[in-house]
């Protein structure tokens, strides 16, 4: 979102003590630490690493940096010293080692040279090589056609600059409501890859859309010279800043923002991303005050993942890297050792691994000792400690997932952690599909199928994942699989009452169109537009009321038969007039789903079983935290 990060006063007791000798030292002749060049993902910020200065004694006297490097897609690591890198502005990239050609040799004396003829020959014009840029070459990025972004929104200051693009202050023209917009411009777009990557990046956000602490997505526009992310206003600076204010937190503020961390990475995993680049600067307050949101940015470097799946690119900053991302084989428990390490920092202000330089930061991740003897860890508790100490665990097969970090006692509220295991994102929301009646069913399924690709493609993926013969259709034994592999532990009776509610059509399996409408996010009912459509859907003849006459055609093309009709308007019908208005199905379709009197739970009553030693996980996949519903929600399906 543009982050310009302000760099620290030296003082006794500020972030991080004071500043690093090597880090925020003003370059001197020889010094050859590698740049960051940034990509289209990220905040603007400047640098090749995070402004974090070792814990030394000999930090005075030095000159300051003002402003805090960005993430970076990380060279692949080797154990020689460090190759050159491209150095270019700030903003989240790949990074590849460059490979100069040799120079040429100088003409020897005597030799084709010395022997030309002494008549000046006219000297060849030079051939220049025009390289074109992936984003102008192609017709559209986001591959539709959008609005104009100016005729809803008015630009006003800048909040940040980066090298692909600027984020301004917007104003919504309708509401008058304070936004953000992040314009990307196409010309910096050089490859196919930093297309896609903020193709990904906009699916992503609209992905994880409805979480409390993730930045919310309005929307996505292009033109000819940009594509534009328009998206929530954080005005209260970075979680980066407020450490370099502070110094450090206390154990309770610090592990009420661990809480906050550790919940975004949950929410991540559980609905199949990997974030890869978590650290202080991406982490937002929603306004100035102390008790501010909490909110996650930047998800350019953010990717799709599949239980088990490994990873080989890269990526990352430096101070927050893995060591098996390092080592080039990695999944989503990366993101778990970078959360750990910000955690670290919150407690002592300072790194748990540094170095002078980049190569040597990589070489302490993956060697390095941690320090819990230097100040202030002597007065830190030991479940503090207990729980760092466990994210940043080496073996990743052996380091906590998020789901034990948030039942770890340091983490808890009043140190009690719960007993009952935690639905996934698509049990949970499978769950409230179930209880919704077969109107609102409907009406979920014409929004699904309204909604943009960017906006489903995380569902999609998803499905992919269930769907395991690629046959465009769920069946029973491939959903108990899929459930199973999101740490899901159910009745057979209960993944039947599942598939049955998701099932509309009746024809024994879930298609694509059923399962994006059966695990859709409800904040996509909140839009006027979808709403509107919806209920266009039904009203055939525009009259403003869905009839008896109408609900019955659109049960027909939804191939529901045996439809009580005046019991699914009475439901609705709150005038009672025999008909259901504009009015009557908005209010159906944004009251809160859950299970009533006519409906039987399908959510056990939970036990012991999910123990803090994680006991039951499965491995290549965390136990996923339900993103808004709790577990013992108590919904159910139509008798």
């Amino acid at each position: 979102m543009g982050n310009t990060c302000v760099g620290p006063s030296i003082t006794m007791n500020g972030f991080f003590q004071s500043v690093s000798t090597a880090l925020w030292k003003t370059p001197q002749e020889g010094d050859a630490l590698p740049a960051a060049a940034n990509g289209p993902g990220g905040p603007a910020g400047a640098g090749s690493q995070s402004a974090l200065p070792k814990p030394a004694s000999d930090v005075h006297h030095v000159a300051v940096q003002s402003e805090a490097p960005e993430p970076v897609k990380i060279a692949a690591y080797h154990s020689e010293p460090a190759p050159a890198v491209r150095s270019e502005a700030p903003e989240p990239v790949k990074i590849a080692a460059s490979h100069s050609e040799p120079a040429p040799m100088a003409a020897k004396p005597g030799g084709a040279a010395a022997n030309a003829s002494p008549s000046p020959s006219p000297r060849p014009r030079p051939q220049v090589k025009r390289v074109s840029s992936a984003g102008l070459l192609l017709g559209s990025v986001l591959r539709r056609k959008t609005e104009n972004l100016k005729d809803k929104y008015s630009l006003g200051r800048r909040l940040g600059q980066g090298q692909f693009g600027t984020t301004h202050l917007c104003v919504e023209r309708a509401t008058g409501k304070e936004l953000a917009c992040k314009s990307i411009l196409k010309r910096k777009l050089g490859s196919d890859d930093d297309v896609e990557d903020v193709r990904r990046e906009i699916q992503i956000m609209h992905h994880l859309a409805g979480h409390p602490s993730v930045v919310g997505i309005r929307g996505a526009y292009e033109d000819a010279v940009a594509v534009h992310l328009v998206m929530e206003l954080c005005g209260g600076g970075e979680l980066f800043d407020r450490i370099v204010r502070r110094g450090h937190y206390t154990e309770r503020k610090a592990a009420e923002l661990a809480r906050v961390i550790v919940g975004v990475v949950e929410a991540c995993h559980s609905m199949g991303v990997m974030h890869r680049d978590l650290k202080p600067e991406n982490f937002l307050f929603a306004d100035h005050s102390e008790e501010a949101a909490l909110k996650t940015i930047d998800f350019g470097l953010s990717i799709f993942f599949r239980p088990g799946q490994i990873f080989t690119d890269v990526v990352g900053s430096p101070y927050y890297v893995a060591p098996e991302v390092l080592k080039k084989r990695y999944g989503p428990e990366a993101d778990v050792w970078s959360a750990g390490v910000i955690i670290y920092i919150l407690l002592c202000g300072v790194p748990p691994f540094w170095a002078e330089n980049e190569q040597g930061i990589f070489e302490e991740v993956l060697h390095g000792r941690l320090d819990f003897e230097s100040e202030p860890w002597p007065s830190i508790s030991d479940g503090a400690k207990d729980l760092v100490r466990r994210m940043l665990v080496r073996d990743p097969r052996k380091r906590l997932t998020a789901h034990e970090v948030l039942r770890h006692p340091w983490v808890q509220v009043g140190g009690v952690a719960p007993d009952r295991p935690l639905d996934s994102a698509v049990l949970s929301r499978m769950k409230q599909f179930s209880a919704m009646n077969k109107l609102k069913k409907m009406a979920l399924r014409v929004i699904a199928e309204n909604l943009s690709e960017d906006e489903i493609a995380g569902l999609r993926e998803m499905f992919k994942m269930i769907d395991a013969d690629n046959s465009g259709q769920i069946t029973f034994e491939e959903l108990k699989v899929g459930l199973e592999k999101v740490g899901a532990n159910l009745q057979e009776s209960e993944i039947y009452a599942l598939m049955q509610a998701a099932d509309v059509d009746n024809n024994g399996t879930i298609d694509y169109g059923e399962f994006i409408a059966a695990t859709l996010h409800l904040n996509k009912v909140e839009r006027e537009d979808h709403l509107f459509a919806a209920f266009q859907y039904f009203d055939k003849d525009g009259s403003g009321y869905i009839t008896a006459d109408e609900l019955q055609v659109a049960c027909e093309e939804f191939g529901l038969g045996d439809v009580q009709l005046e019991d699914l308007i009475g439901e609705v019908d709150q005038d009672n007039d025999g008909r259901i208005d504009y009015n009557e199905f908005v209010a159906m379709m944004q009251k809160p789903t859950v299970g009533g009197s006519r409906r039987r739970p399908i959510c056990r009553t939970a036990s012991a079983s999910g123990s803090a030693s994680g006991s039951g996980r499965r491995s290549g996949w965390p136990r996923p935290l339900c993103l808004w519903l709790p577990c013992c929600l108590r919904v159910g399906v139509d008798d």
